[in-house]
């Protein structure tokens, strides 16, 4: 064999004389370097490849080592052969079946003939540690069919030889050995089991063989794994303080929403959750003006036909819903589109017309299962900020970047800077040809590339009809949520033959921009909810002041200055039980009222206010015109934090 050339990130360039591993590229490097690799990002590609991977001449790769997150992948998939191995040392009966890295962890389900419990959680996590400790190296072996399915026969491993009889002939079987325990895998994995420095078992739960409920019923166990001790440690806390922030808890506790068995996946809003609702919705309409985008109201019900026209019926009906009148076959509408292109076509369009913006917040009902239904991150019904742009192809780039920067106003508003941009690209089960395809997926590219944006790709991840750009926003605890997204199609247009008169009097097709900012508002509201803990900025507040006096003498006062408040366009409320004021300010404070006046003898006499903040701290003596003009000028604002300056804190 002539010399291997191996080519990194900066393009300098490495010979070898036979194609080498990539640990064997790192020791070439530095020892330090090849104790701390964890495998390899090889041509561009964002799976992270085995560390045990040949490379092939004139490859390109970039070393991932502990420095990089993604090696925390190889890590959790490594201890999930870890927690795996540990079950079957503790018990020997029970059946492994696969055992995948998820958001910020992993799981393993089992087949076990007793049910697990959680003083056997505290057994598992006890037995991983102790195989972590024996520092087993980790060998990968490639077998042929037939060897991999005598293998795991011996084993009466009967779900990894339900796995083998699934893969393609083609497909290399390989298993992974850490002593003399195995599994079938593709890897990536460490080098050895005291690579992982730090893990726990977190959880218990049901699940089935291959996700359908028509087979057998499974155990899954879920843990994770860290870098350190120290960042788990932080994720533990980041769960309690999950817990305290379900906005499932904090929507009863506050009674924003409920839900109710007879609407599987409805939420019912209260009048209280209703105004935040309304209140984002006119805060994104603000922004339409803004952006030049023209609302729009269309049918809830269309005949299907409507949906064999646009493709949906062959890529999305299991999610819809179906129904007959008229001895008609009928559909709720799952998502704006289709509805928005029969509109595009009622009118006449030239180029004079386009970008042509239209906003819909139109109720969408979808099909959920009801074991992934989860409070308001995941319903049955829901509205979205959702717009289409009808514009020309040489317009595409000043569409996107006028999109992502209102996002990019929005999110700020908002106090949600820290996302992530990811481009997903074509589907296995999609519409038009891979020219199209081609077209769209290299537009978004170029747009990102010219905003000089950074972003990741998630391949495979696009909407049957087009790729998409998925807005991924990491909130207070380090958790991922896809809101956002912008989807360039080519092939909806085409369905529907939209056309436009260009500039040389012929006809032309329209691109189509989908796009959503918050995304669902019902999702965005419980996502809202727990990234600020239910602290919501003034202007989100059902009630943003509320009034409450420390005696009888004082209730004339309080009644006007609640009237006056109400009258100066500020939610207000007057708090006059007869209860302590201590009893009412901790009850205030666990509704998360922005703006508390305490009213005693001293202000009613004085004709002034005492302003407690919801985080404590008191502002004393304020004349009401000067607290009208601090409240207003906040919720006009839109502010993240009340403008008041504190003089003094409450101990």
């Amino acid at each position: 064999m002539s010399g291997v050339k191996i080519v990194f990130p900066d393009n300098s360039t490495k010979q070898f004389d036979h194609e080498p591993t990539v640990l064997e590229v790192a020791e070439s490097i530095s020892r330090s370097l090849a104790k701390d690799t964890f495998g390899a990002l090889i041509d561009g590609d964002p799976e992270v490849r085995d560390l045990r991977t040949r490379l092939k001449d004139g490859q390109k790769i970039q070393i991932i080592t502990s420095k990089d997150e993604k090696a925390l992948e190889v890590i959790r998939h490594s201890a999930a052969h870890v927690m795996a191995q540990a079950v079957q040392e503790i018990w020997p009966e029970v059946k492994v079946t696969i055992g995948p890295v998820v958001d910020n962890g992993f799981y393993y389900d089992f087949d076990a003939p007793f049910s697990f419990t959680p003083e056997d959680l505290q057994k598992i996590e006890k037995k991983m540690r102790e195989i972590i400790k024996r520092g087993a190296k980790l060998e990968k072996e490639i077998l042929d069919r037939a060897t991999a399915k005598k293998t795991f026969t011996e084993q009466d491993e009967i779900y990894k030889l339900e796995l083998i009889d699934s893969f393609d002939e083609s497909a290399e079987i390989s298993i992974y050995k850490q002593g003399e325990w195995y599994d079938l895998c593709r890897g990536p994995h460490v080098q050895k089991t005291s690579q992982i420095k730090a893990i726990k078992v977190l959880s218990l739960a049901g699940s089935y063989w291959r996700g359908d409920e028509n087979n057998r019923q499974l155990q899954r166990v879920y843990a994770t794994a860290f870098f350190s001790q120290a960042d788990l440690d932080e994720h533990l806390k980041n769960l309690e303080e999950a817990k305290k922030r379900d906005h499932r808890k904090l929507g009863k506790d506050l009674g924003l929403f409920y839900f109710d068995q007879r609407s599987p996946g409805g939420p019912f809003f209260s009048p209280k959750g209703a105004l935040i609702y309304n209140e984002l919705q006119n805060f994104v309409r603000e922004k339409y003006v803004k952006y030049g985008y023209q609302e729009v109201i269309t049918p809830q019900v269309f005949d299907v036909d409507l949906y064999h026209q646009s493709g949906h019926y062959d890529n999305y009906r299991e999610n819809m819903y179906f129904m007959k009148v008229d001895e008609r076959d009928f559909s709720l509408k799952p998502m704006n589109c289709p509805g928005h292109c029969v509109l595009y076509t009622q009118e006449r369009k030239s180029y004079r017309d386009l970008p042509w913006r239209v906003a819909d917040f139109g109720r969408l009902h979808r099909y959920e299962r009801s074991g992934v239904m989860h409070g308001l991150t995941r319903v049955r019904t829901f509205c979205q900020d959702d717009a289409h742009i009808f514009c020309t192809i040489e317009q595409m780039q000043s569409e996107i970047q006028s999109f992502m920067t209102m996002l990019n106003e929005i999110y700020n508003d908002l106090g949600m800077s820290n996302y992530k941009i990811f481009l997903s690209t074509r589907p296995e089960k999609r519409m038009g040809g891979e020219e199209v395809w081609d077209k769209a997926e290299s537009a978004l590219e170029q747009a990102l590339k010219a905003l000089d944006l950074p972003y990741e790709i998630n391949p495979g991840d696009g909407a049957f009809y087009g790729p998409k750009l998925d807005i991924m926003f990491v909130d207070a605890l380090k958790r991922p949520w896809q809101l956002g997204t912008l989807q360039a199609d080519f092939n909806l247009p085409q369905a529907f033959e939209l056309n436009y008169v260009g500039d040389d009097n012929s006809e032309h097709r329209p691109v189509m921009l989908h796009r959503a900012v918050l995304g669902s508002l019902e999702r965005f509201i419980g996502v809202y909810l727990e990234h600020t803990g239910a602290h919501l900025p003034t202007w989100l507040m059902p009630t943003q002041v509320k009034v409450m006096n420390l005696t009888d003498r004082q209730l004339d006062y309080c009644k006007m200055l609640t009237d006056k408040i109400s009258a100066a366009g500020i939610r207000a409320a007057f708090d006059n039980r007869s209860e302590k004021l201590g009893f009412k300010i901790r009850e205030a404070q666990l509704e998360k009222i922005p703006y508390m006046l305490i009213i005693g003898d001293k202000e009613a006499d004085s004709e002034t206010v005492s302003v407690r903040l919801k985080n404590g701290n008191t502002v004393y003596g304020l004349t009401l015109k000067s607290f009208l003009e601090t409240v207003l000028q906040d919720i006009q604002q839109k502010r993240l934090e009340s403008p008041l300056v504190p003089e003094k804190k409450d101990v």
